[in-house]
């Protein structure tokens, strides 16, 4: 017997209506950059395999790559044990440069942490 997921409810409410969206390489595990989900947004990426969020900014939804072509299509996708948070595994389309400043990923600026 196949057991079926049970569905998830993502928890918007605890933030303000936004969720933290994590967003992976699903072939090397990088970790490509960080954006905030809204529940259209997140409505949006289920409908259209691709992921958006939700632009604090210009307060609207905003599909990662619409105008450089650096789209990021979801090969899969999870939450966290308290459902407010998402991790997205991808595929980036295009020149794979996921950071608007042209790099893959917008994780590039090492800190330090700690005294020395």
């Amino acid at each position: 017997m196949t057991k079926t997921a049970e569905p998830i409810t993502i928890d918007f409410a605890k933030a303000g209506g936004m969720v933290a969206g994590i967003v992976q390489d699903a072939k090397t595990g990088e970790v490509l950059m960080l954006g905030f989900l809204n529940e259209e947004s997140y409505l949006k990426t289920n409908e259209t395999g691709f992921v958006t969020f939700w632009s604090r900014t210009r307060s609207k939804l905003w599909m990662k790559g619409e105008t450089s072509g650096n789209r990021l299509r979801v090969i899969s996708a999870s939450t966290d044990c308290d459902n407010d948070a998402l991790l997205f595994r991808v595929e980036v389309e295009g020149d794979g440069l996921v950071c608007h400043e042209g790099t893959v990923s917008c994780f590039t600026k090492p800190i330090e942490i700690g005294s020395k």
